[in-house]
């Protein structure tokens, strides 16, 4: 079936999109290209600047719920769906990340942004409910739902409450610390002054999970590093880290390396094992266009380790470096570090992770001295 996609109510460019696996089989007219999304063209050759069907099926399928998701093989069959990213084009590949989305050609029915968004239309919980082992209460289930946009391996699914958009999140076992580690996460970062996404917790059949708001407006887009790392070819002069960096310094985003460095200080006094290229981003005007800077911080909850009761191992660090003692070594700027704001933490750490009944008081005792030891030594460096 051939689709348009749409920024908004701007027209991007049309696409053949296969009605078995959801995949783009053939790029069409193309409408806007200042709107195509970020890391989908050729990025050198005579053909530079122009869609190219590799990298939009990268970014279509990146759209879609991960195959590694807990229960998804199972909520599939429930749904009657052979791939994944049929999901997609059920609800339009509508996100609550960013405002892209496809509508069909020579449709009967002429859709409007501004009655399909999930910014302001309610949408239907049909999807979250099974992938959490729901049945379904109908049984004609409703595809128009965020959830099948959302990635990431951890259960999860988007609720309302009091008009608000929220992600809920699970842990896994042994401990569910995850959604308790999002706390931590915060907890550190407010007394830093990082920006960062607010998380709660709360509990779902007894199971912790930690709720936040979207971090984005229907004004703005959040664009995963990922998007932006493929928007130049790197240099095999650079690293990974510099050439992240060059690429936002060409897409004029401000302030992007003071940004990161923050966030690699906070991943590690929180030992974060799981910072990938998908889990941090900038966010764009998206009816300009313009840069506004780095996201704020979010999914922290991969970290202290969550998931050994080993805290003497030494935790392996992404995405720059394999190690935490590697990667902190690209912190250059330690200025804005003030050891005394974290003063207290290690109480208020002792109290978060009491919050949950799948963390015993001994695993606390240590996860609270590994904290305060890291911070130690970020002190330190800052110090020097």
């Amino acid at each position: 079936m051939t689709h348009m996609l749409m920024h908004k109510k701007t027209p991007v460019v049309d696409l053949l999109i296969d009605s078995y696996d959801g995949a783009i089989k053939k790029i069409g007219q193309i409408h806007n290209l200042e709107n195509l999304p970020i890391g989908s063209t050729y990025v050198f050759g005579p053909e530079s600047g122009m869609p190219e069907r590799r990298k939009l099926n990268e970014w279509w399928v990146e759209r879609s719920i991960p195959d590694t998701r807990e229960n998804i093989q199972a909520a599939l069959k429930q749904m009657n769906l052979a791939e994944i990213t049929g999901l997609l084009v059920k609800c339009h590949g509508l996100s609550l990340s960013d405002q892209y989305w496809i509508k069909q050609l020579n449709s009967e029915t002429e859709l409007k942004w501004e009655n399909i968004n999930f910014f302001s239309n309610v949408y239907s919980e049909d999807v979250g409910n099974i992938l959490f082992g729901y049945e379904p209460q109908d049984d004609e289930i409703n595809f128009m739902s965020p959830d099948n946009t959302c990635d990431g391996w951890l259960s999860k699914k988007w609720v309302i409450s009091d008009g608000k958009r929220l992600l809920m999140k699970g842990g896994s076992r042994p401990y569910f610390q995850e959604p308790v580690n999002e706390l931590i996460a915060c907890a550190v970062m407010k007394r830093l002054g990082i920006p960062h996404v607010p998380y709660t917790l709360t509990f779902n059949n007894q199971l912790p999970y930690s709720l936040c708001e979207t971090l984005v407006t229907q004004e703005t887009d959040l664009i995963p590093a990922w998007r932006v790392s493929r928007t130049l070819k790197k240099d095999n002069r650079d690293s990974e880290y510099m050439h992240l960096l060059r690429c936002a310094e060409t897409l004029a985003i401000p302030n992007a390396e003071s940004s990161l460095e923050k966030m690699l200080v906070l991943d590690y006094i929180i030992a974060n094992t799981d910072r990938h290229y998908n889990n941090f981003g900038f966010v764009r005007n998206s009816e300009t266009l313009e840069w506004l800077g780095m996201a704020p911080v979010y999914d922290s909850g991969t970290s202290l380790w969550h998931d050994s009761q080993y805290t003497s191992q030494l935790p392996k660090s992404k995405p720059f470096r394999a190690t935490h003692a590697e990667q902190i070594k690209l912190v250059t700027d330690f200025t804005w570090f003030d050891n005394k704001s974290l003063s207290g933490l290690n109480d208020e750490c002792a109290e978060i992770f009491a919050m949950s009944d799948f963390i015993t008081e001994s695993r606390r005792e240590l996860l609270v001295k590994v904290i305060e030891r890291r911070v130690k030594d970020i002190t330190e460096m800052a110090q020097k």
